[in-house]
């Protein structure tokens, strides 16, 4: 059994107003973004996490070794954000003036539809499944349902790993899911791979209100 604790990097010296970034442009957490994190660390300060495994990128890093500042984080390239290509660092409005047809395309099924130079949904789903079929492959006959491993990535990356995760049509991640900064989302995968996961929480910032402590069963 693995019980997957999710987030997503906090917000950025980039996010306000948001940029598209991707896989090439680096930003570091905002003054905001830093304390969410440290919001969903306080939330989370009695969990004990199996594995902290984290993006790459600068921003979820440091937001992983925010929430669990005594842990190893393990970094790994299939949890990167989407690859923006051409878009990597532009407004919405400057994609729609730039790229009308690809951007209707794409809000249309982005999971088919190649983003100019860089990835479609599909592309990243193949990493995704790959991490988790790894990770569940991994835990194969644990039990131990206090150890859960936490997961720092990117909003378009847990959109899809959330569709990947619970079987939702791919080209639906952008309208069925949504993951704000520093969000607490926790699914559960009590079987195969193949078998899908529970969803137990979902894009839950109630940390942020002063909420604390692991609120799944």
């Amino acid at each position: 059994m693995v019980t997957l604790v999710l987030t997503r990097h906090g917000s950025t010296t980039r996010s306000d107003p948001e940029q598209y970034l991707g896989q090439r442009i680096e930003a570091p957490l905002s003054q905001g973004g830093i304390e969410a994190a440290r919001s969903l660390a306080r939330r989370l300060e009695g969990v004990r996490f199996d594995r902290v495994v984290s993006s790459p990128l600068g921003r979820a890093l440091e937001t992983a070794r925010i929430v669990a500042p005594d842990a190893a984080v393990e970094e790994d390239r299939r949890l990167m954000e989407m690859d923006y290509g051409e878009w990597e660092g532009l407004l919405i409005e400057q994609i729609e003036a730039r790229y009308a047809d690809v951007r209707r395309r794409w809000e249309d099924d982005p999971a088919a539809t190649r983003i100019p130079g860089g990835e479609n949904g599909e592309a990243v789903a193949a990493r995704v499944r790959s991490f988790l079929q790894e990770l569940i492959e991994s835990r194969e006959g644990m039990e131990d349902e206090d150890a859960p491993v936490l997961v720092v990535a990117h909003s378009t990356l847990n959109r899809v790993l959330l569709a990947v995760a619970l079987q939702v049509r791919l080209a639906d991640y952008r309208r069925r899911f949504r993951q704000d900064w520093a969000n607490l989302t926790v699914l559960r995968f009590r079987g195969s791979f193949d078998a899908g996961a529970q969803l137990l929480v979902a894009n839950d910032i109630s940390h942020l209100k002063g909420i604390q402590g692991a609120t799944w069963g």
